[in-house]
């Protein structure tokens, strides 16, 4: 985990229900709030079953309001329980918060821009929307979601972006065609996508396929959200003769780091692949949930994102050791790990 953060105490300052089931939260550092660069974040200590984790939300808008840093909070069911410990926090609460920092920032070099996000990964956009449009520079939105009740900032899009912003709600029977709005974007253009992984692998691929510069196609996701519901599986470590369950509602990360078991991390969100570890076999299917590997590499199943990404119906055994006096030894109930 990072240590270079600049941590600080912030109170939170408001809250109100932004959609069906987000909560936004103004936060209001000591000191008062900074200016940010767009798709910034914030990183947030958090208490869940007692013990303090990290928490990352993205912060809204263009910088900050009344002095407020402003973040939005979806309630994730079952989920982890970050967002649980958020949305139970009172006006007035305290809470550690590291200063903003990005690895999605705008560019606005290009000479047209496509955001495009899904559900609650529109919070980075609303300052890109807004930062882009008063400086006059071509943007277009697209904006999916469940329904419109669950999909916040509409209005608040609307007003910045006018017929730019188009709405695709779920129940509304509307769904992006992301090959036709990739083939309406300047050949210079570069896409911003936030989102589910199920979005932002769809969206990487149809950008390959078309073509285009991969530097121009630049994406956050908000979540580890997978192909399965998140159940219950055993991760083996045999060099360090460690087997831990590994809970629904927890990362195979934190059951890791809760046995004893150091593994560098930082981003906890599939991203930055720093907490990657070697898959040695398993029964079952691995559910890769992170960004950072490619399609083909996820078929491979030879590494894994141990921040995010889970096994279904199985167990899985993992090099979790840099040692190289000791043979890796399986289980005899694990299989050599093959392509799904």
């Amino acid at each position: 985990m990072r240590s270079d953060r600049n941590w600080t105490r912030a109170a939170i300052a408001g809250a109100r229900e932004a959609a069906d089931g987000v909560r936004e939260i103004l936060l209001k550092p000591e000191g008062g709030a900074g200016s940010f660069p767009s798709g910034a974040h914030l990183a947030i200590r958090v208490i869940v079953e007692g013990k303090t984790d990290l928490r990352y939300y993205s912060l809204v808008g263009e910088g900050p309001v009344d002095g407020c840093w402003r973040i939005a909070v979806k309630r994730a069911e079952p989920g982890r329980g970050g967002s649980h410990y958020m949305w139970s926090l009172p006006v007035g609460a305290r809470l550690e918060v590291a200063e903003p920092d990005t690895h999605f920032e705008l560019s606005r070099q290009a000479p047209d821009h496509l955001l495009i996000a899904g559900g609650i990964g529109v919070t980075p956009l609303v300052g890109m929307a807004a930062r882009l449009a008063r400086s006059g520079r071509k943007v277009r939105m697209l904006y999916a979601g469940r329904s419109r009740r669950a999909m916040a900032y509409v209005d608040e899009l609307t007003e910045v972006l006018g017929d730019r912003l188009e709405v695709f709600a779920g129940d509304e029977g509307r769904r992006i065609d992301l090959a036709a709005e990739f083939d309406r974007l300047d050949p210079a253009g570069e896409a911003y996508v936030c989102g589910p992984i199920s979005l932002l692998e769809g969206a990487r691929s149809l950008w390959q396929a078309s073509g285009r510069r991969p530097e121009r196609f630049v994406y956050e996701t908000f979540g580890s959200s997978g192909r399965f519901a998140s159940e219950r599986f055993t991760v083996h470590a045999p060099r360090l003769g460690v087997s831990v369950a590994v809970e629904a509602g927890q990362s195979m990360l934190d059951a890791l780091e809760a046995a004893g078991v150091g593994v560098v991390a930082d981003c906890r969100r599939g991203e930055c692949g720093l907490c990657v570890v070697d898959i040695v076999s398993f029964t079952g299917t691995v559910d890769h949930r992170d960004v950072f590997f490619s399609k083909a590499q996820h078929a491979e199943n030879r590494k894994i994102c141990v921040c995010v990404s889970r096994v279904s119906g199985g167990e899985i055994t993992i090099d979790a050791s840099y040692r190289s006096d000791e043979p890796l030894r399986s289980g005899p109930e694990i299989r050599r790990a093959v392509p799904v």
